[in-house]
């Protein structure tokens, strides 16, 4: 039994018809985050948790606020399976230690040439050979680095839309210079990295498509996505 089914089966009258009414938001959610995950991210496991999020928003919705149904069940869905995500990420700390300390050496490095750091003055930093480095970047690309605020910032305008909801003013002014450090970071990425993320998020290509776009495999293309991403985070620390 799918997602759609299994909650309306058990949800009555008015209730029941919001269901099937908003189940393909659902589904158009879960596909558009999908695309920003790891593979090993099913999207019938995220259906499954935005019908709960669905769920939730007919539960809660108060017309009062100011806010539509729709926009206010957009945002309860996606966070619903945003904590899905995190629930089953199982990622081992190992791999989250590697990555913040190749974040932390490519901002000390950045800082005391004034220049970008390059694969090379990485690993000598951290002590390991290019090709080690490289796995840790291979590694690492399956990790959450990036909060749900820098997700959003990535073109998912259902968390753009949770903004509007917020009653503290001082929220949105962080939020709204947030983005525009980020954006601005993403302008000073090295080149090839700034393709790749652009290529990613932009043209919404995968890993593959933009190997071949790069004549690269799809297993470098996921290297220099993660190693652009860490030199965000180093270059984003005051913000994360």
């Amino acid at each position: 039994m799918n997602g759609v089914a299994m909650y309306s089966s058990v949800q009555g009258g008015g209730t029941d018809q919001l269901v099937l009414q908003h189940a393909p938001l659902v589904k158009r959610i879960a596909y558009h985050l999908l695309s920003k995950l790891p593979d090993t991210v099913q999207v019938e496991d995220l259906i499954q948790a935005g019908m709960i999020g669905l769920l939730e928003a007919i539960k809660n919705f108060d017309a009062t606020q100011g806010a539509s149904f729709d926009t206010y069940a957009g945002i309860r869905i996606r966070g619903s399976m945003l904590d899905e995500v995190r629930r089953c990420d199982w990622t081992p700390r190992s791999v989250y230690k590697k990555a913040r300390q190749v974040s932390d050496a490519i901002r000390t490095i950045e800082n005391q040439t004034g220049y970008e750091a390059k694969e090379a003055d990485v690993a000598a930093h951290l002590g390991v050979s290019v090709n080690e480095y490289n796995q840790i970047l291979q590694d690492s690309s399956s990790c959450r680095i990036f909060s749900t605020e820098e997700l959003a910032e990535e073109g998912d305008h259902y968390l753009d839309e949770s903004a509007n909801l917020s009653d503290d003013p001082a929220e949105g002014i962080s939020r709204e210079g947030f983005q525009q450090a980020l954006a601005e970071a993403i302008m000073t990425l090295p080149e090839r990295e700034r393709l790749v993320i652009s290529l990613y998020y932009d043209e919404e290509l995968n890993l593959r498509e933009i190997g071949q776009v790069l004549n690269i495999s799809e297993s470098r293309v996921s290297q220099i996505s993660s190693q652009a991403v860490l030199r965000l985070r180093s270059r984003l620390s005051g913000w994360i």
